[in-house]
């Protein structure tokens, strides 16, 4: 990978030669359409698409184009990624052979989908102020709406 200073996507796509920017633009372009409410940004040095918290990376090196959907990314799709080197979060398509952009559309959709529910999880940490105390809260809720309350229960025996 070329050390590149870039602010935008556009800048760093545009540093590479034109063989390696079509694929580029191809990979941006996938990944837009599969996660359209993403933002952009250069995280890291390299492209990032952000959706609450980052979704999915991307790098261009001298024989593969690095595609890193986090670990998650990489465990849902391994045997639809087997042809491929992938490592914990990562994953490497070689600059000799098309970019699979069918599967990975599927893996950003994925991603937005995991990434979305850790939004909904959040909200209730910020409710109850920790994660221990939401998962304590979502659990004294489930038992409640299984439990009678005791005034219910005296009510329930008066009755019979």
């Amino acid at each position: 990978m070329l050390k590149i200073n870039a602010n935008n996507i556009d800048e760093f796509i545009a540093a590479y030669p034109p063989a390696m920017q079509e694929k580029l633009r191809k990979m941006r372009n996938t990944i837009k359409k599969a996660a359209p409410a993403a933002t952009e940004a250069i995280k890291y040095g390299i492209p990032t698409f952000v959706l609450n918290g980052n979704l999915v990376h991307f790098a261009a090196y001298e024989h593969h184009i690095g595609f890193y959907p986090a670990p998650s990314g990489i465990v849902e799709f391994r045997k639809e990624l087997a042809p491929y080197e992938s490592a914990k979060g990562s994953v490497r398509f070689p600059l000799d052979k098309p970019l699979p952009l069918a599967l990975i559309a599927q893996i950003v959709k994925f991603r937005v989908a995991e990434n979305m529910s850790k939004k909904s999880k959040l909200k209730e940490v910020k409710k109850t102020g920790s994660p221990a105390r939401a998962a304590k809260a979502q659990a004294v809720a489930k038992k409640r709406s299984k439990k009678v309350s005791p005034k219910r229960a005296i009510a329930k025996k008066r009755r019979t």
